[in-house]
């Protein structure tokens, strides 16, 4: 028993196995997770009630005011002493003269179904049914918006960790040099400037090797966060170094093509366009009345108040009747409807002037793309070239310089050449992938 608890002791103490993924399955996790999405969806579920209510006014509602109250008490009829003879047929004149209270209960109910508004219900509905969309695009936009921070955490952590692991090599390879040179000066083979040099590029080294780790960290942390995962958890990319994505094989033409054809933000302006003209006609409508149909009902009852049965008199204590109703029913305030209306038609033309603005901004953004894509490309391929040359030069430098055969300067500005290559080539990469996945981004390419 002691062994198993023990062995259960060992087995919680242990860390947490690293989880990895790849880009693919990050990508997926954050859009599952990101609590932006969550957000603009809830956004949709507002637009969505709004819709209901609209809809729900077209319906049958009740218009009802009920009170518990007090009245005078009265007795008898409308006339002195109660009675009406040939001779004395007086009314009575006792209104004001209290000869106690009564409890008074009175209700009032109208079951209303709205038959015909010129327009104003079913515009309505149309806005609403739109700024669902509308909304609906901005889930997409973020989950567009997530796909590209997730790209630039990963992207960003790869670039960090390969060039710290650039800057550890290199910097094992000045230390060696610098014991070289150390060994060399004990024996006078050597110059004391020499080594200063050496100290000086290997500080240089450690502080960009620094800087590096404080980037790996900061990217790999971000990448938790958009996945849902803590920051003490373990997360390992399945990627071991940063490689250049293919070339989008479709021409700059069809690229505009698909944009003008997939992107939220034109389907979001169709929406949004459909949904203001709707609401300026509804505005419009507004001068209208509407018609009605339904049932109106009174109950009202004093206990302590004698009841009138004279149909051509009202008492309003005690009262009970109901009847059928056809109605219009009309709110027009002229001033503030033309107002209403002109805000409502100046902010149509302001969206006809963002779209039509959008049909010539969102091909210049394919193509601002476009030829970032293909001017990166070619960096790379280049700082490949560079990079891969650099190295040899770096090691051949040194090679010859362990030999005693090649002065300190020189293996310096071979490693100098390197680094600089190198990280060149990772930051150009980098940048590289982001501009594809910023084309896609524009192309209407979605998650």
């Amino acid at each position: 028993m002691r062994r198993l608890l023990a062995l259960i002791v060992f087995m919680l103490a242990l860390p947490a196995a690293a989880e990895t993924v790849d880009l693919e399955q990050a990508i997926a996790r954050a859009l599952k997770t990101d609590p932006r999405i969550e957000e603009t969806l809830h956004f949709v579920d507002a637009a969505r009630g709004l819709q209901e209510e609209v809809e729900g006014r077209a319906g049958w509602f009740v218009k009802s005011n009920s009170f518990l109250a007090i009245a005078p008490k009265t007795e008898g009829s409308i006339f002195k002493n109660g009675t009406c003879v040939v001779a004395s047929c007086d009314l009575r004149d006792d209104r004001y003269e209290l000869d106690g209270l009564s409890p008074w209960l009175k209700i009032q109910m109208s079951l209303i179904k709205p038959l015909y508004t010129f327009g104003k219900l079913e515009n309505y509905t149309a806005a609403a049914a739109a700024n669902i969309q509308v909304k609906q695009g901005d889930v997409q936009l973020q989950r567009n918006a997530t796909v590209l921070d997730v790209k630039k955490a990963y992207y960003g952590f790869l670039a960090a960790r390969d060039g710290r692991l650039l800057l550890a090599d290199v910097g094992k390879r000045v230390e060696a040099a610098i014991e070289l040179v150390q060994g060399w000066l004990d024996e006078g083979d050597a110059k004391q400037s020499d080594l200063y040099a050496l100290q000086s590029g290997h500080a240089l080294v450690m502080k960009f090797k620094a800087q590096a780790e404080a980037l790996e960290k900061i990217a790999l942390g971000g990448l938790k966060v958009l996945v849902g995962m803590s920051l003490d958890d373990s997360l390992v990319l399945a990627d071991r170094r940063i490689r250049p994505l293919a070339l989008p094989e479709l021409d700059l033409e069809a690229l505009q093509q698909q944009a003008m054809e997939q992107r939220s933000e034109l389907q979001q302006l169709a929406a949004g366009l459909q949904a203001r003209r709707s609401l300026v006609a509804a505005s419009k409508a507004n001068t209208k009345p509407d018609l009605y149909a339904g049932v109106a009902g009174i109950l009202s009852y004093a206990s302590e108040r004698d009841r009138l049965e004279n149909p051509f008199i009202y008492d309003p204590f005690n009262e009970l009747g109901v009847t059928p109703v056809l109605g219009l029913r009309w709110n027009w305030q002229p001033s503030a409807v033309r107002g209403k209306t002109r805000s409502a038609e100046a902010e149509l033309n302001a969206l006809i002037a963002k779209s039509s603005f959008a049909q010539r901004g969102i091909p210049f953004q394919v193509a601002e793309q476009y030829y970032h894509v293909q001017g990166y490309y070619e960096a790379v391929q280049q700082l490949e070239v560079a990079s891969r040359s650099a190295r040899r030069w770096m090691i051949s430098s040194y090679t010859d310089f362990e030999a005693g055969l090649e002065k300190t300067e020189k293996i310096m500005t071979a490693m100098q050449a390197y680094v600089l290559a190198m990280t060149d080539y990772l930051q150009t990469t980098f940048e590289y992938n982001m501009h594809v996945a910023r084309l896609e981004d524009v192309t209407g390419v979605s998650r």
